[in-house]
């Protein structure tokens, strides 16, 4: 896997995208696009966001000892969801909480709509 550092994400140049289902991406919006999509491509990251996104916030002390890794790579993966503009993040004292970025999975969700045959029909 790339160490490159992914660009952190411009949600408002996502909101611009119609649905992929309706109109084909041009370049410039698959890559504001496409670093969100990377970021959920990887396994650890899938769960960590599962996680973050089935509370309103949790503590990285809650999501480390879920898995069989190092704090070192959860905080990368973290960061990767961080820069993604997936997840927010507030240091507390010693502890980072972590919460998912709801206008982040909306345009998500409304990029992977797929309109009903009457709604494509018009």
């Amino acid at each position: 896997m790339s160490k490159q550092a992914l660009p952190v994400v411009d949600l408002e140049a996502v909101a611009c995208c119609a649905p992929i289902a309706v109109r084909p991406m041009d370049d410039d919006q698959a890559a504001v696009v496409a670093p969100m999509f990377k970021a959920l491509g990887d396994p650890v990251r899938l769960r960590l966001m599962s996680m973050i996104a089935s509370v309103p916030e949790i503590c990285v002390c809650d999501l480390t000892p879920a898995f069989d890794l190092s704090g070192p790579t959860i905080s990368h993966h973290l960061k990767v969801l961080r820069d993604a503009g997936l997840v927010d993040s507030e240091r507390r004292g010693t502890w980072v909480w972590y919460r998912v970025r709801p206008e982040a999975f909306r345009q998500l969700g409304a990029l992977l709509d797929v309109p009903s045959a009457a709604q494509a029909t018009g």
